[in-house]
């Protein structure tokens, strides 16, 4: 017997829910950066901003996070990370501090619309300033 209770992650789930984490704060930075750096992109002429695939994954990535909102269900990635990390050990410091910037005690309902208002966003900005149609320029 290892001495670990079912509620305590092991070492290995423990280092797993730290990276589940670091992906999920690295969708985040992806999806809220590409929210302004689109429009600002735009403006300034930064032919990236108008790359198919970067525009194509920034959308796909929102469509995800609205669409799990709409089906009252929480991030695959929080409930992964969860699931890793158990409830019996407290977290380090400094992943205390980013599950508290990234996990607001709200209603879902308010989740639910800030993500659908968000996708709506994200989808005008794709009929403003539409990715180039030619994918291999």
């Amino acid at each position: 017997m290892d001495g670990s209770s079912p509620l305590s992650p092991t070492a290995p789930d423990a280092a797993l829910a730290a990276a589940v984490l670091a992906l999920h704060l690295a969708i985040i930075a992806f999806n809220v950066g590409g929210l302004a750096l689109i429009p600002v992109g735009a403006w300034r002429g930064w032919r990236w901003v108008r790359e198919p695939v970067w525009r194509s994954l920034h959308l796909l990535a929102l469509a995800v996070v609205a669409a799990q909102a709409l089906a009252g269900r929480a991030c695959f990635l929080t409930l992964w990370q969860d699931r890793l990390q158990g409830t019996a050990t407290p977290a380090p410091l400094i992943q205390h501090w980013i599950d508290r910037l990234l996990y607001w005690p709200l209603p879902m309902a308010f989740f639910t619309t800030l993500y659908v208002l968000v996708f709506g966003y994200v989808a005008w900005l794709w009929w403003r300033w539409p990715p180039r149609r030619n994918w291999r320029a």
